[in-house]
């Protein structure tokens, strides 16, 4: 029922000890912390990510944390971000995809200074449009990207993409659409 003890069995593999330079996202980044719904939070530990390299940790779904396990190590990330969250004034962690067309702007302005105006990598950024990249990652989880920023890679958050411009809510849905437009198509399964 330590929250440190636990973090370093369970979660410190991935998402590093210290928050920098993790295989996934940093969990101590306050920003990341005041954007993610601790109900999702919850459920993404509990029941990890389908398609995904995040594994489910509940001991319903094969893992090995209880319920109240779970509770001190969701309490614990989340406990210090309601102040940050109003703040903040961030935008709603989820929301429908908006329009890839607009995105494709919205991502020339916000995005193509670092990854390039394809997308492919650029000065200081890497390929955002990879297809493996892209297979393995959520929609959720590009919006979280866009909003939060990945601040052990130098990703800005969406208030510091372009100096004096916030991205607005509909900008970021826009953005990501794009993201998930780029995404490779799966083929359907024959029937016979």
């Amino acid at each position: 029922m330590d929250f440190d003890a636990l973090y370093r069995s369970q979660c410190a593999g991935c998402h590093s000890r210290d928050g920098r330079l993790a295989a996934a996202r940093p969990l101590n980044d306050p920003t990341y912390l005041a954007f993610v719904d601790p109900t999702a939070l919850r459920r993404v530990i509990s029941e990890g990510v389908p398609g995904t390299s995040m594994p489910a940790f509940s001991q319903k779904r094969g893992g090995l944390l209880t319920d109240a396990q779970i509770d001190v190590l969701v309490d614990r990330l989340t406990e210090a971000t309601p102040g940050v969250r109003i703040a903040l004034k961030l935008p709603p962690y989820s929301a429908p995809l908006g329009d890839a067309t607009r995105g494709a702007m919205v991502y020339q302005t916000f995005c193509s200074k670092c990854h390039g105006a394809e997308g492919r990598g650029g000065p200081n950024g890497q390929s955002i449009v990879d297809p493996a990249y892209l297979s393995l990652v959520s929609d959720q989880a590009l919006r979280t990207a866009v909003v939060a920023g990945r601040i052990d890679l130098g990703m800005p958050d969406w208030r510091g993409y372009v100096p004096g411009r916030v991205m607005s809510p509909q900008e970021v849905s826009d953005v990501v659409a794009w993201l998930a437009s780029q995404r490779p198509r799966q083929p359907r399964p024959s029937t016979p």
